[in-house]
This record gives C-alpha cells, structure tokens and sequence, in this order.
C-alpha cells in the first residue's frame, strides 16, 4: 500500500510537466535519496525540466530534460501531492520540490520507508526492464495472460500476485479482491487451474484494478493514503475480502478467514474460494 491504483490515481492529480525544479527543500532523512548526497541531488535537480510523468507498477517517474529521470516509490505510507504556493515542512516531510508555476511538490511519509532516487537512461531502462508487464494492458489479452501464469506451474497464487517480476503493481489488497471473484484460494499452485480459472483469473484481476482507479484508490482506516487535497479513495466501500475477517462474504455470507501467504495477512472466503 499505495498500489497500482493509488499510484496511478497519484500521478493523475499531479500538474507537473512542462514545469521546472527552481529548489530542493526539506529533506531531513538521507535514506530518502540515498545513495545520493543531498547537495548532488538539489544540484543534479535544480533548473531541470519536467517533460514526461507516468507511472511504472508501483513507481511514479518523472522524466527530466538532459536524460535524467526522479523515480519515487511511495512504499508502505508515502504520499506525493502538489500543494499551491512555498510549503513549509511538517515532521513527516521527506522532500519538496519548489516548481516555476508556484506550486510545491511535496514527499510525505510517517513511517520514512518511501525512496526519491535519480537516474540515467540506462538505470531506468534496467529498472523497468526488472518488472514484469503491466496487469492493465497483459490482462486485456487472455491468451498471454494465461501463458504467462501457467508458465510458474508450482507458484501459489496469492505470492505470484504480488511478485513484481511477474506482473508490476499488484499488491495484497488488489491480489486478495481478485482471487476472490475468480473463486480460487490464495494458497492453490498455477499447476492445478484449469484453463478456464486461469483466464477468469486476469478478467478478475483487471476488473478490480480498472474499477478501483475509478474509484480513485482505497483509502483505509488508518487514512495513509489520499490523493489531492486530502480526498479519499472510494473503493474501501466495495471491498469483498480484505482486512474483512469474521464478517460474512458478500457472496454467500460464510465469514472471511485471515491466513499469512509470504508473511502478509491474506483474506479469502472459505466456502467461495476451496483448497483444492
């Protein structure tokens, strides 16, 4: 958490290109950046034009003129928002990134845990050449998504979800949502589907990220996440399974059960979603 749609929802908020970096400000924890220093990264910044934004899985990338790229990954608690006008820092300031129109980019993050990194064309070919394809686009064809996934035959489902290599964005919430409306546990083996779950399995996973990018993220309890000015993701209010344990299944009513896959809580309905 933030996820594909969170960061996608992120990066639409976001009035960037065409602006240029006049300063770097506000950064009191190093590992934010690091390996860079802080005076070669506000130096590195400073007076570079933003020409492209978009997002990659989980990395939101701004690509800068004289072929440099600032990829932020928002990790457990980040938030990227551009605020009008100077903003001073708060205790949970990682970054500001004062633009020529005014406005502030601004790198939040209670648990420090979120990472501003620069870099060069062939580091940021590498990055992306690290994570798998984009759920949205491979999910849309059913014939690769399905030779995809039955390519790792002794995978569990929910742990192959949620490996960037395979596929880039996908995280608990989303993997839990979408093994839940193909009707298969998080602990089944790619090795035991059927050619039919399998493909229901991508119409599921691309249903429920394209649906909660309309509905502008999740936004959870405990608030971490919101996009803007402070505005809430919507699609908490249709979760099916996650952090959901002992209420009953919106589908049949048997109360959800919680079991760890790869250390993280996984959420699934027993009666919906069998151990075969």
């Amino acid at each position: 958490m933030p996820e594909l749609p969170e960061v996608e929802t992120t990066l639409r908020a976001l009035r960037v290109v065409g602006r240029t970096i006049l300063s770097v400000r506000g950064v009191d924890y190093l590992p934010t950046i690091a390996p860079w220093g802080l005076e070669a990264f506000q130096e590195a910044l400073r007076g570079r034009r933003v020409e492209q934004a978009r997002r990659r899985g989980k990395y939101l990338l701004f690509l800068l003129d004289r072929s440099l790229a600032l990829a932020i990954h928002l990790r457990m608690s980040g938030r990227l928002l551009q605020l009008p006008g100077r903003t001073d820092p708060d205790p949970h300031t990682r970054l500001i990134l004062e633009l020529d129109d005014g406005s502030s980019l601004v790198l939040r993050d209670p648990r420090k845990f979120a990472r501003a990194g620069l870099l060069q064309e062939p580091e940021l070919q590498a990055l992306e050449a690290a994570l798998g394809p984009e759920p949205l686009d491979l999910c849309r064809n059913p014939v690769a998504w399905k030779a995809r996934l039955l390519a790792h035959p002794r995978r569990r489902l929910k742990a192959l979800l949620m490996d960037q290599r395979f596929v880039a964005g996908v995280g608990n919430i989303y993997a839990d949502e979408a093994l839940h409306r193909a009707h298969l546990h998080p602990l089944r083996r790619v090795g035991t589907l059927s050619d039919t779950e399998a493909i229901r399995l991508g119409e599921a996973l691309g249903a429920v990220l394209r649906e909660a990018i309309a509905a502008e993220g999740t936004t959870l309890e405990d608030g971490a996440y919101r996009f803007g000015d402070g505005q809430s993701g919507r699609f908490a209010l249709r979760l099916r399974v996650y952090r959901r344990a002992g209420k009953p299944c919106t589908a049949c009513g048997t109360p959800i059960a919680r079991i760890l896959v790869s250390a993280r809580s996984s959420y699934f309905c027993p009666k919906c979603q069998p151990l075969l």
